[in-house]
């Protein structure tokens, strides 16, 4: 019993956030079947946010403020070296 005790508080996290997840899914379906959309688009959007942090505790990430910021610093940097690199004549095909 104490084995089974413990594993579910070790697994609480990840627990919560599927179920979470379940909902959010089922709520989506429910306001699209009724023509509630923004609704629809509200759930879809808190899902995702929770399926993040559901991967985020299976992978050990953890949420840093720091780390984000310099993730951003350096997206900005790549972005603007491809951009300055890209020829300004390139056709674009949609």
């Amino acid at each position: 019993m104490g084995t089974l005790a413990a594993g579910f508080m070790m697994i609480r996290w990840e627990l919560l956030s599927a179920f979470l997840m379940f909902c959010t899914s089922q709520l989506t379906i429910l306001c699209r079947q009724t023509s509630r959309h923004v609704m629809a688009l509200i759930f879809s959007g808190a899902g995702l946010v929770i399926t993040c942090f559901f991967v985020m505790n299976l992978m050990g990430i953890t949420y840093n403020a720091e780390a984000v910021a310099y993730f951003w610093s350096v997206v900005q940097d790549v972005f603007i070296d491809t951009m300055s690199k890209t020829p300004t004549d390139i056709p674009f095909y949609y």
